[in-house]
């Protein structure tokens, strides 16, 4: 008997579908991989089970980039299985060839990449170029409710009707990889013109991230204080005291000065004037008080809800998609997370009403006790209702918005309970009425013979908490209670204060700004056609954000203190580079909204495959050509000036683009020789280490270096004087790591270090040396023994307190960032010492054991038996 396999995105959606299924189909039977009816199989993708990959005569490794082998235009792309995903993707391409499959049904997720994971995973099973010659339909689902499942079966699209959504999937991902591939190699080819490896990976995404990242530091940087001064006067009146700021009421905005405002004074003249004015006079009293109301924003999309755990907790946006995830598929208390809706079905009514009685009757565990009280209240007063604020079709894309599911949630641990308690709030609250405010604004008006000076007074008063209850807001605002002033009354001016203030320069970024901007990166698109077409997609997804964020940190192009984000010296000479040689639509959002304007006529019908791709391989070649026959010495741009003097002659230092100079004393620019290269070891100097390496002679260690063959590693910098050159020059000094611990006979002082803890190889003490912590016997004169181990390893720092705890308790804490040089993947690990070894090595925690297998069925163990006969 002929069977249809459905093949959803992901394990969850499938159980869906054969809950939907079951009452028309049939009971479905459970295997390992897949669901089993009578005319049905159903199984799932998790994600991406492979990904594009140019044919191996195309493939350059690292250490051999050069412009010689570029451009990579292959005339196909041929498919990898993902590692992780190698045993799911078998089972399906096995379900996909059985012999009584007859139809396929693709039921990954509705939009451009549920196609794109389907198609990808049949033209990997059709390996060998044969034909399936099995017919293929789409479900597509915005809702996951039985009732939808089963309409969209109903529905079931033709494999024509999808054929515009397949090309325009492909090609996106395919002209991703040769602007990638093409920029990266192309710019790391001339970084690399001088020798050493230097990578410099460009995107369509991360490229204009990193830009306007940029671009803000620029304006920091650009940014010259201005001085200013405000009037603030403290009034009496018969009921109390209150305080009131100066402004002109006269004064209009001026778009080409934004710093200019209606409460700042620009001369401290005019300011103590001012206050010398109206100290002590009568004061006369409008005021106009006016109703307000704001509205609970939409529940929250994945990228809304990365941005307000970033604000509130300090979550990194991958944190917070790592918190969601487990939310979702371990402990099945949210729906799933990677949207970027902040909608509901029009069906979902039902669900919702279900859910807010789960949150209302269970004892959920602590803080998340007290919105019980806020379900019940909503459901008792009819707050959960169908708005079109909430549920709209038209608003929901691949998926809809994160809300809790009817799971009550167990054993979360205790930054999981903080995001859960953050969407369970912000769900209950979108149903709650408006809050209503009663706003104030006072003005209190001096008059001093013919002038005038006006000081206002603003006041919130909450009158009705809405959907602030939620939140713990029910009591008025702090700074809401102005005292009364009875109706033409006169206060007095009691006091005057005149501060002295500073402009300040625009913020620096953090996660949540930053992913902000990337959502909207459509609005500085000035082509109406691409912003309306970026309008909804912004750069990346709400999946791909945080990746793209952690992509640019691991790069080193930006650097994360505390919560601000601050883009590094490589990313200046990034954008210096893009700039110089004419390629900046990289750096520009435009690029983006261009491709998704095709990418939608594509889908449409109205523009070809073909058509789009050669564009691509045009734009790919362009590059590639603006990069090799850049012909010029410099690159230009704007480049700094040394604080500190040439270490040989005393002379000023400048930048350009490749090195640091000695440009001389005078005016000629002539300087006396000395030149250090800005990117030694592929990793690029900030000017505050330039400064302080030709300063110091010495600096580091450091991390981040790169081999001819692209591998880290950590360094210390030497400025060693060259008597046959007669100047200075930068050298690597790997300090102890030169010299294999043997110890080169010169004594080693370590009396002004604290002992980390004892040797333990042979009980002496240990100290920080170089790039290492060593036995105080294994460097100097007299070498009995060799135990060291790196203060950087693999680019995980090993803080003073983690050795001291290795070498009291015999391994460190769990340390996570350290990072694969095969793979290029982070892993956590502990430090342990190994006494059999004699050295330090990984040791990695125990893995949760494995789900136990499912059970085979007689009829299972009968077609094992037989295949084993």
């Amino acid at each position: 008997m002929s069977k249809t396999l459905v093949i959803a995105e992901k394990p969850s959606v499938a159980q869906d579908i054969v809950r939907a299924l079951t009452p028309i189909a049939g009971k479905f039977e459970k295997h390992d991989e897949y669901f089993e009816a009578e005319h049905y199989l159903v199984s799932s993708a998790v994600g991406h089970l492979v990904e594009i990959k140019a044919p191996e005569e195309f493939d350059v490794k690292r250490g051999k980039w050069s412009f010689a082998n570029l451009p990579v235009i292959p005339p196909h792309f041929d498919l990898n299985p993902i590692d992780k995903s190698k045993g799911r993707l078998n089972a399906l391409v096995k379900l996909i060839k059985r012999k009584d499959v007859s139809a396929l049904i693709n039921a990954c997720d509705a939009g451009r990449e549920g196609e794109l994971i389907f198609r990808l995973i049949v033209q990997f099973a059709d390996n060998n170029k044969k034909a399936l010659d099995k017919p293929i339909q789409r479900l597509w689902l915005q809702s996951m409710t039985p009732a939808a499942i089963r309409e969209g079966f109903e529905k079931l699209r033709s494999d024509a009707q999808m054929q515009g959504l397949s090309d325009a999937a492909r090609s996106r991902s395919e002209a991703d990889w040769m602007v990638g591939i093409n920029g990266t190699r192309a710019m790391t080819a001339f970084n690399s013109r001088d020798g050493g490896f230097f990578l410099t990976t460009v995107g369509r995404v991360q490229t204009p991230t990193l830009s306007i990242v940029v671009e803000r530091e620029e304006k920091i940087r650009k940014h010259v204080a201005r001085a200013y001064w405000e009037v603030k006067a403290s009034f009496a009146a018969q009921a109390g005291e209150y305080e009131g700021k100066w402004f002109d009421p006269k004064w209009k905005k001026n778009p080409d000065d934004v710093e200019l405002r209606a409460d700042r004074l620009w001369s401290e003249a005019d300011a103590n004037a001012i206050a010398e004015a109206v100290r002590g006079q009568p004061a006369s009293v409008s005021e106009e008080a006016k109703p307000s109301n704001s509205s609970c924003p939409a529940l929250y999309d994945l990228t809304t809800l990365q941005r307000e755990a970033n604000s509130r907790f300090g979550f990194s946006a991958k944190t917070t998609l790592s918190l969601a995830q487990a939310l979702y598929e371990k402990h099945k208390v949210l729906t799933y997370p990677r949207t970027d809706s902040r909608a509901l079905p029009e069906d979902y009514l039902a669900t919702v009403k279900s859910t807010f009685e789960m949150i209302g009757s269970e004892d959920l565990p602590g803080p998340l006790r007290e919105l019980a009280q806020h379900a019940r209240k909503a459901l008792k007063e009819g707050y959960v209702k169908p708005t079109k604020k909430v549920f709209d079709n038209a608003k929901v894309s691949d998926h809809f918005a994160i809300i809790p599911t009817l799971q009550p949630p167990r054993s979360l641990s205790e930054i999981e309970a903080k995001l859960y308690d953050l969407v369970v709030k912000r769900f209950l609250a979108v149903f709650y009425p408006p809050a209503e405010f009663m706003v104030t604004t006072r003005i209190s008006t001096v008059k001093t013979g013919t002038a005038q000076h006006a000081f206002q007074t603003n006041g919130k008063v909450l009158v009705r908490p809405g959907w602030l209850a939620v939140y713990g807001k029910e009591a008025q605002e702090d700074d809401a209670n102005l005292v009364a002033v009875a109706e033409g009354e006169l206060v007095t001016t009691e006091s005057v204060d005149v501060l002295a203030l500073k402009t300040k320069p625009p913020a620096r970024y953090t996660e949540a700004t930053l992913l902000s901007a990337m959502e909207g990166a459509g609005k500085l698109i000035d082509d109406d056609e691409l912003r309306e077409a970026m309008a909804e997609k912004g750069l990346g997804t709400p999946a791909t954000r945080a990746q793209t964020i952690e992509g640019l940190i691991f790069e080193k192009y930006m650097l994360r203190e505390g919560r601000e984000l601050i883009p590094t010296a490589k990313a200046f000479q990034l954008m210096t580079l893009l700039r110089g040689l004419e390629v900046e639509e990289l750096t520009k959002p435009e690029l983006t909204g261009n491709w998704e304007y095709q990418l939608a006529q594509m889908e449409h019908g109205k523009l070809s495959r073909d058509a789009f791709m050669k564009d691509i391989a045009l734009m790919a070649e362009r590059i590639v050509s603006k990069a090799k026959g850049y012909d010029r010495d410099t690159v230009p741009g704007d480049y700094a000036t040394l604080a500190t003097p040439c270490p040989n002659c005393g002379g000023v230092v400048k930048e350009n683009y490749r090195r640091f100079t000695c440009t001389g004393k005078g005016d000629s620019g002539e300087g006396c020789g000395f030149s250090i290269g800005k990117i030694p070891g592929g990793r690029a100097f900030e000017i505050a280490e330039a400064e302080a390496f030709l300063r110091d002679k010495k600096i580091g260690p450091l991390e981040g270096f790169r081999s001819k063959a692209g591998w880290p590693f950590t360094a210390e910098l030497a400025l060693v004087f060259d008597d046959e050159i007669k100047n200075w020059k930068l050298e690597f000094d790997f300090g102890d790591d030169a010299k294999n611990g043997e110890g080169d006979g010169t004594p080693v002082d370590f009396s002004d270090q604290q002992s980390l803890g004892a040797c333990p190889k042979c009980k002496g003490h240990v100290y920080e040396h170089g790039t290492s912590y060593v036995c105080e016997h294994s460097v100097g004169a007299h070498v009995t023994c060799d135990f060291k181990s790196g203060k950087i390893i693999l680019q995980q720092p090993v803080a003073r307190e983690q050795m001291s705890k290795l070498l009291a308790t015999g391994k460190t804490e769990q340390l996570e960032n350290f990072v694969s040089n095969k793979t290029r993947r982070k892993f956590k690990a502990f430090l342990a010492f190994d006494a059999k070894e004699g050295k330090v090595i990984f040791e990695f925690a125990p893995r949760e054991p494995r789900a136990a297998a499912a059970k085979k069925t007689p009829a299972a163990k009968k077609a094992a038996a037989k295949k084993a006969a």
